[in-house]
């Protein structure tokens, strides 16, 4: 099957900074502003704030834009299934090293186990995949099953932005325009229509949303578009485990 992979997913820039497991790298508007990226976070094993968020995960779960690998390393390290997508080959094969699964694949492809995931992970920013949280939302509720959850880490700031960015490391070197989202939470809010809030919490200068499922979920038909995506100890939760702020 072939994915239609995003401009930047490729870029030098993007390729080399998740192999050296450094920064910097940015996400640039057209206005100039810049958005840095936390790779050397995105590349370390996950930490406290990530460890809270996987507790509260039900049944299967499929990180979407699962990026280097973090947290599907940490679940399957919990003997937990778990699944990351992401559209570049680099964040694919570092996911593998650190013991995880992963395919090279956007979330608007056929994906397995569709409409039986317990819990979608949409961290990192990567609510803005596609530019389109609508649509986004809309794909996710197709790959859940029935009462599935949606653990989504949201902007700080209350934003909600339509942009196109690229991808540019410190120097003057850019990758190709693309359509991404910053949404905060009460943005996020409004877009989820057909979905519980489930409950909304703040760790490590970080916010996150919980959102599940009101219907029997079904498989969405694939978007007409490419995705673009940046993408053990603990206790092993039941599935009634709750995700409001603890």
């Amino acid at each position: 099957m072939s994915t239609t992979v995003p401009p930047w997913a490729t870029a030098d820039s993007y390729e080399a900074a998740l192999h050296a497991g450094r920064g910097p790298l940015f996400l640039r508007r057209a206005d100039g502003w810049l958005l840095p990226l936390e790779v050397e976070r995105w590349c370390a094993r996950a930490d406290a704030v990530d460890r809270d968020v996987l507790d509260r995960c039900e049944g299967t779960v499929l990180d979407v834009g699962c990026g280097p690998g973090r947290l599907v390393a940490e679940l399957a390290g919990r003997g937990r299934t778990a699944l990351g997508i992401d559209v570049s080959g680099a964040a694919v094969e570092h996911t593998a090293r650190l013991g995880g699964r992963a395919l090279r694949r956007s979330v608007f492809d056929p994906l397995p186990r569709e409409g039986r995931w317990g819990t979608v992970l949409l961290m990192d920013g990567n609510i803005g995949i596609g530019g389109d949280p609508s649509a986004l939302l809309n794909r996710v509720a197709g790959l859940l099953r029935p009462r599935g959850l949606l653990l989504a880490e949201t902007a700080p700031q209350d934003v909600d932005e339509r942009v196109r960015v690229r991808i540019t490391d410190a120097g003057s070197a850019a990758g190709a325009p693309f359509p991404w989202a910053r949404l905060g939470t009460p943005a996020l809010l409004r877009y989820a229509r057909g979905w519980e809030p489930a409950g909304q919490w703040s760790a490590g200068g970080r916010r996150f949303l919980a959102l599940r499922t009101r219907t029997t979920s079904s498989r969405a038909e694939p978007a007409k578009r490419a995705a673009v995506i940046s993408s053990q100890r603990a206790r092993k939760p039941s599935g009634d485990s709750p995700v409001a702020d603890r």
